[in-house]
């Protein structure tokens, strides 16, 4: 049920999954108009009701019907076209990883899918329109202009919709604010959930002493999908501890250990636990708080490149940052461990937590930006924000963080005034994680 569910979520995420819906319905909708006219004839007064300018003979109709098709098509091209330049903007500027946002947005599918359907619409509708003995004149093309029109509409929409996608802080907006509503929907409150008792994770004391056996998949390719309740309930079954050594999006084939088991000595149905797995040719890229931090520091590091040289998009990507990880630290992170109903442990998958996040975020951005005065400083303030809005424990790994940071600081080479602005972020931040006692200025 899970990899089906997995499936249809992975064509609903298709780029051309709208346009042929669209197209689709074009079809049922074009039969469904052929069968107008012909209708109206069997009331007498039908013809009397609908205004004269509505009714069009037949060469007028396959006149406009050409030209509108013609017309639709045209604008499907020059709409496909923009979409490209906007995916080689993305691609070059931005990050290969943005791509997604602009291919996936239902807006930019919309419209292609309204054109498509509009000429095919046109197309069949100048196929099909045959002139009889009883209809003579046709109201059907006028739909057909009506639709051009709104096809018109749409299309000014569209050239503002890419202008607006053009612009990189629109870009880091938008992945923000997705992976923002990615951690309100998926993660609770760190204060409604209760910190585990120790002696909920005896087991993992114990395994560590004993050799697992280890399982290999004989069909290679990426993760994209691992069920973990279902691989509960068979743990359970079996009454066995599983491992998960591989995460998702890695590349897993018949030499790679994907599970270790710990428990019974029984002969295993192995063919059981490949059902749990989803495994593509394709690395798929998969939508969650994890690839949204990693498309804003890509976005980062490219305005830092020398290449583009722009430290003012590399700060709002920053403080961005900071206010998706000072949500994180709001939030309760998923543990490393995965009990049955009986509260022993079934699997183990390592996830990551607070610290792991932090550093992801920011030892590229370290590396290649703190040099700039700029970028250094809208990093402590982007951790002074985080520690601010968090607990004591979020607080103390932001000012070991820090720490890291000040390590890096190339202090011989700064000017003076440089080394004082930093120091009061520095002595700011250290107020607020509660070590002004460790405070050292630079």
């Amino acid at each position: 049920m899970n990899n089906l569910k997995m499936s249809f979520t992975q064509i609903r995420s298709n780029f051309w999954y709208i346009p042929t819906l669209y197209g689709f319905i074009a079809v049922l909708f074009s039969f469904f108009s052929l069968y107008v006219d012909p209708f109206l004839m069997n009331f007498d007064n039908a013809y009397v009701l609908i205004p004269t300018v509505l009714l069009i003979d037949i060469d007028l109709a396959r006149t406009i019907l050409s030209s509108i098709s013609a017309s639709l098509l045209t604008m499907t091209t020059i709409t496909f076209s923009t979409i490209l330049v906007v995916l080689t903007t993305f691609l070059s500027e931005y990050s290969p990883r943005t791509i997604q946002n602009f291919i996936t947005d239902k807006n930019t599918q919309r419209v292609l899918g309204i054109f498509v359907g509009g000429f095919i619409y046109s197309i069949l509708l100048l196929l099909f329109l045959r002139e009889t003995a009883s209809v003579t004149q046709f109201i059907v093309p006028s739909f057909a202009v009506l639709f051009s029109i709104i096809c018109l509409i749409v299309f000014v929409f569209f050239i503002r919709h890419v202008s607006t996608w053009i612009q990189v802080s629109n870009l880091i907006h938008h992945i923000t604010l997705n992976t923002i509503q990615k951690i309100e929907s998926t993660l609770s409150a760190a204060r409604e959930n209760h910190k585990d008792a120790p002696w909920e994770d005896w087991e993992t004391e114990e395994i560590t002493q004993e050799k697992p056996q280890q399982i290999s998949f004989t069909n290679a390719g990426y993760i994209k999908h691992i069920n973990i309740e279902g691989l509960v309930e068979q743990a359970t079954k079996d009454d066995i501890i599983i491992k998960i050594e591989k995460n998702i999006s890695e590349y897993v084939d018949n030499d790679t250990p994907l599970l270790s088991l710990w428990g019974t000595k029984e002969k295993l149905n192995i063919e059981q636990y490949k059902q749990y797995f989803s495994i593509g040719t394709e690395k798929a890229p998969i939508d969650n708080i994890d690839f949204g931090l990693t498309k804003i520091v890509e976005i980062t590091l490219r305005a830092l490149s020398s290449g583009i040289n722009d430290p003012n998009t590399a700060i709002n990507c920053i403080e961005n940052l900071g206010k998706i990880l000072s949500k994180l630290g709001s939030k309760h992170l998923p543990r490393s461990y995965h009990h049955d109903k009986n509260r022993n442990l079934r699997v183990i998958y390592d996830k990551p937590n607070f610290n792991n996040y932090l550093y992801k975020c920011f030892y590229q951005i370290r590396q290649y930006g703190f040099q700039d005065i700029s970028v250094l400083s809208a990093s402590l303030k982007a951790f002074t924000l985080i520690a601010e809005t968090n607990s004591e424990e979020i607080k103390s790994s932001i000012w070991e963080f820090t720490k890291y940071v000040i390590e890096g600081i190339e202090k011989d080479k700064m000017l003076s005034l440089d080394r004082n602005y930093i120091n009061q972020k520095i002595k700011q931040l250290a107020k607020v994680t509660g070590h002004i006692k460790d405070y050292k200025p630079l």
